[in-house]
């Protein structure tokens, strides 16, 4: 359970699943990439991203790492041993991350993504607090996708979630909630992933 803050099962622990690729330049971050350069932008990303997994470790749930590809994340020496890892799999962002929430390990699951620099363990605790009184959680971003989502998961994810959103587009987040089937659902901070140079400032 986190804190005291809403009805989430004690027997049911949180995860927070922080989505990771090899930082391999030409493979990650490769928007950046086009701006500062492919070798510079992966060297951005492994260093955002272990500083992000030092920032959100905290006893009150546990940090998984979804790892892509699926072989190489899993053995890969970059991120810290100690941490449990997953497979993304194969498909778009919304079949990577439905699996997520439809195979884990019961108990509320929220989502990021590493390249956020301004995510801090208060936004993570707020998302699960927030999941004792709605369905989803969504923590916004200003070019109307969002940098996390959150699952309670007391019931089954709909079949549908994740259907028909255009990634990558001001539609994200609004596409995403439409497939929620009719859910209660709640916002967090908004916040700003990095996704080209100017993005860095």
């Amino acid at each position: 359970m986190v804190g005291s803050c809403g009805s989430i099962l004690p027997d049911m622990r949180p995860r927070l699943v922080v989505m990771l690729k090899e930082p391999r330049p030409g493979r990650v971050k490769t928007r950046l990439g086009r701006d500062v350069g492919m070798v510079p932008a992966a060297w951005w990303f492994r260093r955002q991203a272990l500083a992000l997994l030092r920032e959100v470790a905290d006893p009150r749930w546990e940090t998984v790492l979804a790892v892509s590809p699926d072989a190489a994340g899993l053995t890969s020496r970059v991120w810290p041993q100690h941490l449990a890892r997953w497979p993304q799999g194969a498909g778009d962002l919304g079949d990577r991350m439905g699996c997520i929430f439809r195979h884990m390990p019961p108990g509320p699951v929220c989502i990021v993504g590493a390249d956020i620099p301004g995510i801090r363990r208060q936004h993570i605790a707020a998302a699960f607090c927030g999941l004792g009184h709605h369905e989803f959680i969504f923590g916004p971003a200003p070019d109307g996708g969002y940098w996390l989502i959150g699952a309670k998961r007391i019931s089954a994810v709909p079949s549908r979630l994740f259907s028909g959103v255009r990634w990558s587009s001001e539609h994200a987040l609004r596409d995403t909630i439409a497939t929620t089937g009719g859910a209660r659902f709640g916002f967090i901070s908004q916040l700003r992933d990095v996704d080209r140079a100017a993005d860095l400032e």
